[in-house]
């Protein structure tokens, strides 16, 4: 009995207290029954005290039994449990190693060691054993980051999990997966479209056979080039096609540089029908329709730079531009200037208050521009103001702010931006002339308040950063300046009778921004330029106030002589002048400087590189056309024409700017090569 007693061990459930005083209440009511039983008939009682005993017997064997399977069970389950865990260890797809503090394995499961291939591992570091894995388990530390990590090892791809504050290293092959989403990747769909720049303009010239051959050898190349890169092509309308790939056919067509542009441009241009496309396409979306605007929104940008391009984007990032190595054609007419400047005196009318602004630190093209639309809106009785701080300009503008100030008809043009923001209204407009970034707009404020009742008129190549919904959009890159474009706009307006538009103090200022900009009539000049100016002399500009208002102060003109002086080159043709770091300068003599490296034998590219501010340095680039300054500049963060760019970087010396141009400068010869 004793025997039975120590080898019953109860299991847990049974030694629980509740479940024991119950049972010792029932046996306890048992005895307590045979007792009584006892005391009212012996037999009786006797057969009571046996069926108790009997009980008693019954229930400690049952409980005997139950232990003894539970514990089994329990035996069992445990051997079971640690079984799998040691199956899994070794034959789960799972790597596992353990290293001690000196980074030397104690221990790899068999799976791991399938990847390692060396049977000695015990004892020997990971360094020694695999450098590979080594180094990955240093980056992974190094990252200091909760997320798993990634890793490429021995051709396949790993998530790595390390622990090492005990030790460990788990290593899941996730090859398989990775290449399930690699495929997913490469045949996502990507939407292009692409438009014929310059051809209606071409058709109007060309015979009807000449323009079917030019139209038949554009199919054909366009065919041929996306039958390369598995793409489907489908031609909307004689100047427009859709084109539809995968990404990894897109991301083909970038490693080559989209060369059916530089193609389709030489080739066309040999047979005196120069040609170029602008394409835009659009990338990592599920929703097609997505896409699909997004295309058409980089199309409209590629166009808006100048054409000859591929803006390449997905949503909501930024974009990739090839392309833009040509000067743009001008291929603007004399029909959209008419109707844009229609458009723009309906909208005027529209309005109670019109404010005209240029940009940061205005120049002669911004505030000469800026004139003719406020002379537009007032033509139409509309109260239209030139925002500008009269007492914080340039030497060339402070000049036109003195002479107008002295012409009863112009005394009154000029607003202060604080002025602007007190006078404005609901239903007033906001031009915006000569840029269309918004972060270099003259009244970052007036721009927020207005930003639903703006439009642009610029010259500059168009950037992704754009005003949002404008009402009325004119950015031609092909035109030389802003005071061009207003001038075409201006010949259209119609004043009543004996009533001009601009006085002769207006039109001299809006020539001089002309002559600025187009460095005295030898950049960036067409046909429609010199239409321009031709006009603004016939109305009254005079080329004596011109130069008069161009001259430059003796300070400007030896300030610029030294930056001059500094000059070295970096590249073959390519020159850049550096200020002082501890010396702010004009942009305009910055500018004016790097024009004049471009008077120099054997520059055809240079860079001025001087401090704005305490915290900004400014980059103004040039170029005689055969290098596009643009493309180095947009690297930078800023943007422009192909031979007339600039940028500002903040919070950097001088000397770390000349570093980073030399980085965009060598990304180009790269892209370029």
């Amino acid at each position: 009995m004793k025997d039975f007693l120590r080898k019953l061990e109860f299991p847990a459930f049974i030694k629980d207290s509740r479940l024991t005083a119950s049972v010792i209440i029932i046996l306890a009511l048992s005895l307590l029954g045979s007792i009584v039983a006892m005391i009212m008939s012996p037999l009786f009682g006797l057969a009571m005290v046996l069926i108790f005993i009997l009980t008693v017997a019954c229930v400690a064997y049952g409980v005997y039994i139950l232990a003894g399977n539970a514990n089994n069970f329990a035996v069992s389950l445990s051997y079971r449990i640690k079984r799998s865990e040691q199956e899994a260890m070794i034959k789960m797809p799972l790597g596992i190693l353990l290293y001690d503090k000196d980074r030397q394995i104690q221990w790899a499961n068999p799976y791991l060691q399938l990847y390692l291939k060396n049977e000695e591992l015990i004892g020997h570091t990971i360094a020694a054993v695999d450098p590979e894995l080594d180094k990955l388990i240093d980056e992974s530390l190094k990252a200091k980051t909760a997320e798993n990590h990634v890793v490429n090892w021995d051709g396949h791809q790993f998530e790595m999990v390390i622990q090492d504050n005990l030790g460990v290293v788990y290593l899941l092959d996730i090859t398989r997966y990775a290449k399930i989403e690699e495929r997913y990747q490469n045949e996502l769909l990507a939407i292009g479209q692409i438009f014929i720049d310059n051809y209606d303009e071409l058709s109007e010239t060309m015979h009807d056979q000449e323009l079917t051959a030019t139209s038949v050898y554009v199919q054909n190349t366009l065919s041929d080039y996306a039958k390369k890169f598995n793409a489907y092509l489908k031609r909307i309308d004689e100047d427009h096609f859709l084109l539809l790939l995968h990404m990894q056919d897109l991301t083909q067509m970038e490693k080559d540089k989209f060369s059916v542009l530089d193609k389709i441009r030489l080739e066309t241009s040999r047979n005196n029908t120069p040609l170029t496309l602008s394409i835009g396409i659009a990338f990592g979306s599920s929703l097609i329709t997505e896409l699909a605007d997004q295309a058409q929104s980089n199309l409209d940008l590629a166009l808006g730079r100048g054409g000859d391009q591929v803006v390449l984007s997905q949503p909501g990032k930024a974009a990739r531009f090839f392309g833009g190595k040509s000067n743009p054609m001008e291929k603007r007419t004399r029909v959209r200037a008419r109707m844009v400047s229609q458009a723009i005196s309906e909208l005027f009318k529209e309005a109670d208050r019109v404010f005209v602004v240029g940009h940061a630190s205005p120049d002669m093209d911004s505030v000469g521009s800026g004139i003719g639309v406020v002379k537009i809106a007032r033509l139409h009785h509309v109260k239209a103001n030139f925002v500008l701080d009269v007492n914080k300009t340039n030497y060339d503008v402070s000049r036109l702010v003195a002479k107008m100030a002295k012409v009863k008809e112009d005394n009154d043009i000029f607003i202060s931006p604080d002025d602007a923001l007190n006078e404005l209204t609901a239903k007033s407009m906001l031009v915006m002339v000569d840029h269309s970034k918004y972060s270099i707009t003259y009244s970052k404020e007036l721009y927020e308040r207005l930003r639903d009742r703006i439009i642009v008129i610029d010259h500059h190549r168009r950037g992704e950063e754009f005003p949002e919904n404008p009402m009325l959009t004119y950015v031609e890159p092909y035109a030389s300046s802003a005071c061009e474009l207003v001038t075409e706009m201006v010949e259209y307006q119609q004043p009543s009778s004996g009533k001009r538009v601009l006085t002769d103090l207006d039109a001299t200022a809006m020539l001089a921004g002309i002559t600025v900009d187009s460095k005295e009539f030898s950049l960036r000049t067409g046909t429609r330029t010199f239409d321009a100016a031709s006009y603004l002399r016939s109305i009254g500009a005079s080329t004596m106030g011109v130069s008069e208002l161009l001259k430059e102060d003796i300070d400007s003109f030896l300030e610029r002589t030294r930056l001059v002086s500094s000059l070295q080159m970096i590249k073959p043709k390519m020159a850049v002048l550096c200020g002082p770091d501890d010396k702010e300068i004009d942009p305009i003599v910055t500018a004016q400087a790097a024009d004049t490296a471009l008077d120099l034998e054997n520059v055809e590219a240079s860079f001025a590189i001087t401090r704005r501010d305490k915290d900004t340095i400014g980059i103004s680039a040039r170029s005689m056309g055969d290098i596009n300054v643009q493309v180095i500049m947009e690297k930078l963060g800023g943007g422009g024409h192909l031979s007339n760019a600039a940028t500002q970087i903040k919070g950097i010396t001088v000397k770390d700017a000349l570093a980073k141009l030399l980085d965009a400068v060598d990304t180009y010869e790269q892209e370029n090569e």
